[in-house]
């Protein structure tokens, strides 16, 4: 059976505070939990007005101390942004508060801009050593061996699951390697997407996390009542990918009736591409479209992104989505 899962980026809406998203964090969270979604993932991004997530763990701390059984996990974390030890440190002491219950996603994109990396302290090629960086990671987090000097405390012998991320056939091959279950992000790269599964399993070797491939891929799922409200709640995500493209990142913005006045015809090819994984519509369009992309991709599980302006109907897409869900399954 196909797990469904939740990313939340932690938005922040036009006229909210970094405080109102993540208090909606975990409302979604407690939510989501109670419809029975498998795990609930928040993901690192700095120097964006419009994302709350910033730093990750403290969120995902919060997250699993409003919870009690969903997993809560890092969808991901930016390893070379950071030392390894002390992400081990800090998902141990997470594992060690909440057992059982955490995930340390991890990607090599700086989760930034090219200034922004400058504060972060961050060295250019950081990103070349992300192998031998999950490596050191996945050893402090593990038993500590004999005449071992360097320990993560807490961290040591936790077993924290790690999963690899990308968009690319880079972290495919790597988990692939590694016998670790990978997270492609198709909500908003989907162009590999094929290729990436196929390459992740055709070469998964076996490890100690995990003795087969889990793929799971990243999906948008608008859902309403009505397709016409769901196209409606779209143009908030269509608004923010056209904004990449414009340079003017900011805050969610509400949806708007006409997104063609919005975006010209160049920025809709582009938004619209890197928005090609995305559900739209009332729960019987939605189940049509996740019985295909399932039927499509063979996914093991899928991390589910709801770019929606409006908390309550943001809880309303997935309260649809859970429904759905179990009459597919």
């Amino acid at each position: 059976m196909t797990l469904l899962s939740v990313l939340d980026l932690a938005p922040v809406p036009q006229g909210s505070t970094p405080g109102d998203a993540l208090r909606n964090t975990l409302d979604l969270a407690q939510h989501a939990e109670s419809w029975g979604y498998n795990r609930y993932w928040v993901a690192e991004h700095h120097n964006m007005v419009g994302i709350a997530s910033a730093a990750t763990s403290v969120v995902i701390g919060y997250i699993a101390g409003g919870t009690r059984t969903i997993r809560v996990g890092a969808g991901g974390i930016m390893l070379p942004n950071h030392s390894p030890l002390v992400i081990a440190e800090q998902f141990g002491t997470l594992a060690s508060l909440y057992p059982g219950r955490i995930d340390l996603g991890l990607g090599r994109a700086p989760g930034t801009d090219q200034r922004t990396l400058l504060a972060l302290r961050r060295d250019p090629g950081s990103s070349d050593k992300f192998p031998q960086d999950v490596l050191e990671l996945q050893a402090l987090l593990g038993p500590v061996q004999p005449g071992q000097f360097l320990q993560a405390v807490p961290g040591a012998d936790t077993n924290v699951p790690l999963w690899i991320l990308g968009s690319s056939l880079f972290g495919a091959q790597l988990a692939a390697m590694l016998g670790l279950p990978y997270a492609f992000a198709s909500h908003f790269a989907p162009d590999a997407l094929m290729r990436a599964l196929q390459v992740y399993r055709d070469n998964f070797k076996p490890s100690e996390q995990l003795t087969a491939p889990h793929a799971m891929i990243g999906v948008n799922v608008i859902a309403a009542d009505t397709d016409e409200e769901a196209r409606f709640l779209f143009t908030t995500p269509q608004q923010s990918f056209t904004n990449l493209f414009r340079g003017t990142r900011g805050k969610l913005q509400p949806p708007i009736a006409d997104i063609e006045s919005y975006w010209s015809p160049s920025e809709k090819v582009q938004a619209s591409n890197m928005l090609g994984c995305s559900v739209v519509g009332s729960p019987q369009t939605v189940r049509e479209g996740l019985a295909r992309l399932i039927e499509k991709t063979g996914a093991d599980e899928l991390m589910v992104a709801s770019a929606i302006y409006d908390h309550g109907a943001r809880l309303r897409s997935y309260e649809i989505l859970a429904e759905v869900w179990k009459e597919l399954n």
